[in-house]
């Protein structure tokens, strides 16, 4: 038990934490908005209460005493009340949805510039479907913690207030009868919201993990299909779904038990009262408008009291969603500039990696001690085999994660004691696997160059050699291109990313085997329109395919995370033992082979791709 108090204690101040946030940051931006809505439901609270108390002359004055001259002024006040508390109604359920939609929005806005301010470990640690789901889950949360509180303070609570105070003016004793169900109604609530704030966090995530799965799914379902996996994925989600539907109705169980609970007191109170009011009216000879006043100001207050029972479960599942959202903004971004970073300036465009080290988490090391130079204007190829470190290199260039050791320049300035901004603003990057995004052609193009004039834009597709192919597009550049451009081929998608890092016009270029998802026709001309884009650039280029090997001004060969070799073509080649050459020579010595049976396989595959030769041949 005394373990439970330990373990319940900080929760209380936690919850209180969170809603004193929510308020400090809403609450002000909000005032008059909520100070109309206030008054609204003070509106409602007091024509409630005014509702129990007419009827007292309701009885008395009409059917006791036969005052008919009454009628009418009570008649056309209980009309107005109604009316009142009509418009009143309306005006809160407005106002609140207004300024709830507006909380929902500006917090979507704000987790989405802090998720752009993380770095690339967060994202890499996280599923993106999970993190979305859990995200439209729980954004609600703030604005259901306001509206609900605020509900429950200027409307159910002062209906009550309003209501218990009738109550006393008809008959104190009486209402000292009602009043008893106050202390074991609270009880109940607070140990339900014991039990409910941990079932409703494991739904909230088994129900991200739900929705995450499904996208991915959705997102991968050519693979799907492809290797048949449609019953091992549809037998996981059947899991997930089932879990969640278990933790579902567990809420539901636990927290519907205030509904018998809140029921059953109710229904002792006013029975109880309804029991002494009966023996007092038959024992003494008092008017009977008083007792149904304040009968009726006790079953209307047992509406407010209901929901402010139930307001407390609700804004615990709503504290829960809130806290969710505030542990992802209050995330602190670990690739924050330096104080005093200066804004990079590219004279030249010289790259040096000087004893660059680097592991992701601490693990085992990813670059060991690696250093070269990329010099302005010329190309420099990167080989080596999978896992050699040549696609963490170009993440180190654009300070997608900070070094363990060593330095990265470019014309003299250390990256690190730059802005982000303005390093990736002199970078243009083509990956091997290009992305789209939603909108248009054109859209995604733009996105290298948000100020990019159109024909800017058309120009940087005929130098990637893509408009024949757009131009071919139901609305040209206006097509849309789907979910990651689902409606091009990979090599038109290939293209599009080429011409966006074409517009964004930067003087270092980095191109991540970019010629790999086109058939040889289409490689070439990209390969020519790649080459008048070059010149004058510093480019890195991952490269695989001979072709682009041969042509560089200068080869880095990494393996196992060192640098192994560097040079040019010629010198490389003519190292016998060398592993550049022994790639080398086994493509040149299959060259008809390669032609045959896999033109344009990798430097990195040779190995495989020999044993697949040597295989057919026999």
């Amino acid at each position: 038990m005394e373990r439970k108090e330990r373990r319940t204690g900080p929760d209380r101040g936690e919850v209180i934490a969170v809603l004193r946030r929510v308020v400090a940051e809403n609450g002000s931006d909000f005032l008059p908005q909520y100070g109309l809505a206030t008054l609204c439901m003070l509106a409602i609270a007091a024509t409630t209460a005014f509702s129990a108390w007419i009827m007292r002359d309701v009885v008395d004055q009409i059917f006791v005493e036969e005052r008919w001259d009454a009628l009418g002024w009570i008649c056309a006040s209980i009309i107005a009340a109604f009316v009142i508390r009509g418009f009143a109604t309306y005006g809160q359920a407005v106002l609140l949805a207004l300024v709830g939609n507006n909380i929902v929005a500006r917090y979507q806005t704000r987790i989405f510039d802090h998720l752009m301010r993380l770095d690339m470990a967060y994202f890499t640690a996280t599923r993106s479907g999970q993190l979305a789901a859990q995200i439209a889950q729980n954004v609600t949360g703030i604005r259901d913690l306001l509206n609900m509180t605020l509900a429950a303070v200027a409307r159910d609570a002062v209906s009550l207030v309003g209501l218990v105070v009738v109550m006393v003016w008809m008959d104190p004793l009486l209402s000292l009868i009602a009043l008893v169900i106050g202390p074991p109604l609270v009880y109940a609530v607070n140990y339900l919201m014991r039990r409910l704030r941990t079932v409703t966090r494991e739904a909230v995530e088994v129900n991200a993990r739900l929705l995450g799965a499904m996208q991915e799914s959705v997102q991968g379902i050519a693979i799907i299909k492809a290797f048949t996996m449609e019953e091992v994925l549809a037998q996981k989600i059947a899991g997930l779904i089932a879990y969640a539907e278990n933790r579902s109705n567990k809420i539901a169980r636990v927290s519907e038990r205030l509904g018998p609970v809140t029921e059953s007191l109710a229904g002792f109170a006013i029975a109880a009262v309804i029991a002494y009011a009966g023996w007092r009216a038959a024992v003494s000879a008092e008017p009977p408008g008083s007792v149904f006043a304040f009968i009726t100001a006790l079953l209307l207050a047992y509406d407010p009291v209901r929901k402010l029972a139930r307001v407390q479960v609700n804004v615990e599942r709503a504290l829960v969603n809130a806290r969710m959202i505030y542990e992802i903004l209050d995330l602190e971004p670990r690739q924050e500039d330096v104080p005093g970073a200066k804004e990079l300036v590219v004279s030249r465009g010289d790259v040096v990696f000087d004893r660059v080290r680097f592991a992701y988490d601490g693990h085992r090391p990813v670059l060991r001690d690696v250093s070269f130079e990329a010099r302005a204007g010329k190309t420099t190829a990167i080989v080596g085999p999978s896992g050699a470190g040549k696609s963490t290199l170009f993440a180190l260039i654009q300070r997608f994660y900070d070094l363990d050791g060593g330095r990265i320049t470019i014309d003299g300035q250390d990256i690190a004691l730059v802005t982000k901004r303005s390093l990736r603003g002199a970078i243009a990057y083509v990956s091997q696997h290009p992305y789209l995004f939603e909108g248009t052609i054109r859209d995604n193009i733009r996105y290298g160059r948000p100020d990019a004039t159109d024909a800017e834009i058309e120009e940087a597709a005929r130098l990637a050699n893509a408009e024949e192919f757009i131009l071919q597009q139901p609305q040209g550049y206006e097509t849309l291109v789907g979910e990651n451009g689902v409606s091009l081929s990979g090599g038109q998608r290939q293209r599009l990313s080429i011409a966006r890092a074409i517009v964004r016009r930067a003087p270092i270029l980095l191109l991540d085997e970019a010629t790999s998802a086109l058939d040889n026709e289409s490689e070439a001309k990209v390969q020519e329109a790649l080459e008048r884009v070059m010149k004058n650039r510093t480019t890195l280029v991952i490269a695989h395919r001979l072709s682009t090997v041969v042509n560089a001004d200068h080869i880095v060969v990494l393996e196992d995370g060192m640098l192994v070799e560097e040079g040019t073509h010629r010198t490389l080649v003519k190292k016998p033992h060398g592993v550049y050459a022994r790639f080398y020579r086994m493509q040149s010595q299959k060259a008809e082979d390669l032609l045959e049976y896999g033109a344009g396989q990798s430097l990195a595959d040779g190995q495989g791709l020999e044993e697949n030769i040597e295989e057919k041949r026999g």
